[in-house]
């Protein structure tokens, strides 16, 4: 074998290992991200047909737990709810975490309502959907990921955000 085999052979060799290290840098990682938020601004939009069917825009705000980089970030939901008393509602919206450096990540979600009777008889809605990132900034740029989302009803007001999927940090580089 010629010492020019030989040198491609071991930059073959250097090349597919760098590949394998910056594969497993940017590999998605489960991420389990709670949330107890209260509104901040509530706007209503009933229609006048005896339907009882309300447009609620809403903004409200709490601290996420859990695990991944969105923990100890404040997160505000900017969310429309096109709601249907008796059978239920669809919301969308984003939810944006800040850090405490400042850094913001956009989270898209889409959610369904289904109203079932609770345990005490009265109503309830499970609550049941899907987010994407959408963007983010500092040092969450280049953060992608999506998952399932679940809210449960913590009092007529509050709602506890389950957040679960994957996220990683693409390098800059790495997307071209």
């Amino acid at each position: 074998m010629s010492s020019n085999n030989v040198r491609q052979i071991v930059m073959l060799a250097a090349a597919a290992a760098l590949f394998e290290i910056a594969c497993a840098s940017v590999e998605a990682s489960p991420v389990k991200v709670e949330a107890v938020i209260s509104p901040k601004a509530e706007s209503k939009l009933e229609f006048a047909d005896g339907s009882k069917r309300y447009l609620l825009s809403t903004q409200r705000e709490g601290k996420a737990t859990g695990n991944g980089p969105l923990v100890g970030a404040t997160m505000v939901e900017w969310g429309t709810h096109d709601v249907t008393p008796g059978i239920g509602f669809v919301g969308n919206g984003y939810l944006v975490y800040t850090t405490n450096e400042g850094d913001v990540a956009y989270l898209k979600y889409q959610v369904r309502g289904i109203p079932v009777p609770g345990p005490d008889g009265k109503p309830q809605n499970l609550i049941n959907g899907l987010w994407e990132v959408a963007g983010s900034t500092g040092k969450l740029k280049g953060l992608r990921g999506a998952g399932t989302v679940r809210v449960n009803a913590v009092s007529p007001k509050e709602r506890q955000w389950i957040l679960e999927g994957n996220l990683v940090q693409v390098v800059e580089e790495l997307k071209k």
